[in-house]
């Protein structure tokens, strides 16, 4: 498996104000974009090939990665004037996709799970998709049968009276055969594409319960992130650059004399503290002005925003 579909055309209305200027793949993690995070992930476990849809702010991703390549792994975008939902999405590439197994990988999750159970077992089995799963989760929908290795039901829409026993990652594989189970041509969710596939016993999934995974959908996800990853080592497979992207302040940044930033927030290149400003557990983005004095808890200054008083909880 070399090929992998990301999904980088969502909205990303949960996160509101965050996302009215970059697609929400694009906001940073400690200074990286989080769509960054996914590549190195699928890059380390085999893939060569990305494929990643585009909609709301699409020429941000060009304008980031204008040589069309990540780690030696080249880029096609696709742009989606009309959103075309996840399965859509799918169909839409499907020409690049064609012919050999692939990976498919949600832009807006942050994970560090070990993906070679999912190779092994998607390959082994006879499925046409195969699911990462985990025990546990906020939204436990997905109803599993570890003798079968099946998924059997969605949020009980096939009516078994099962809501669900396990979380769904948004990682799964694909043998070319899914492809014929899409909509061509149409907008429409991955889901009712799984629910025939569960009628067929063809939708496969494996419980991955180690490594660390966030939906980073919301803003009290995006900095609870940031908290527990700092200092953990997380992820895995950057364990080589460890303390080195997760530095608090990245280069460039501006911190004046008595500026206090803790471990779970992060200034980004270009930003500028004031002095005496007391940073806890927020997120500076580039080129963002923290006047001194100023003290932020839980808050998210966004790149170009200037803020010259105390909030908590706060976007601005």
């Amino acid at each position: 498996m070399n090929k992998a579909f990301v999904l980088g055309a969502g909205l990303g209305t949960r996160l509101g104000k965050l996302t009215e200027c970059i697609p929400k793949p694009l906001i940073p993690v400690f200074g990286k974009p989080l769509i960054e995070f996914a590549f190195e992930h699928l890059i380390r476990h085999g893939i060569t090939e990305l494929v990643v849809n585009t909609h709301h702010k699409a020429d941000a991703y060009h304008d980031h990665f204008q040589e069309g390549i990540y780690s030696g792994a080249p880029i096609t975008f696709c742009h989606e004037d009309l959103l075309l939902g996840t399965g859509g999405g799918i169909d839409n590439v499907s020409a690049l996709l064609a012919g050999a197994t692939f990976m498919v990988y949600n832009g807006d999750i942050l994970t560090d799970l070990p993906l070679d159970p999912l190779l092994k077992t998607h390959a082994s089995g006879n499925h046409v998709a195969t699911l990462v799963l985990r025990s546990g989760g906020p939204d436990r929908h997905v109803t599993f049968d570890p003798v079968s290795g099946t998924v059997t039901d969605i949020r009980n829409l096939l009516q078994t009276g099962s809501h669900g026993t396990h979380q769904f990652t948004g990682i799964y594989a694909c043998s070319p055969g899914f492809l014929e189970y899409l909509q061509h041509g149409k907008e429409h969710s991955v889901i009712p594409v799984f629910l025939k596939l569960i009628d067929s016993g063809l939708l496969g999934a494996v419980v991955i319960d180690d490594g660390q995974w966030w939906d980073l959908g919301t803003r009290e996800s995006y900095l609870e992130a940031h908290l527990k990853i700092s200092g953990s080592g997380f992820p895995s497979y950057l364990a080589q650059h460890a303390g080195k992207w997760q530095e608090h302040c990245s280069p460039g940044s501006s911190i004046a004399p008595g500026a206090n930033v803790d471990y779970a927030s992060h200034i980004g290149t270009g930003a500028v503290v004031g002095a005496g400003a007391i940073i806890s557990n927020s997120i500076v983005w580039p080129y963002a002005e923290v006047g001194p004095d100023v003290n932020l808890t839980r808050c998210v200054v966004r790149s170009g925003e200037s803020i010259h008083e105390n909030l908590v909880d706060a976007v601005i």
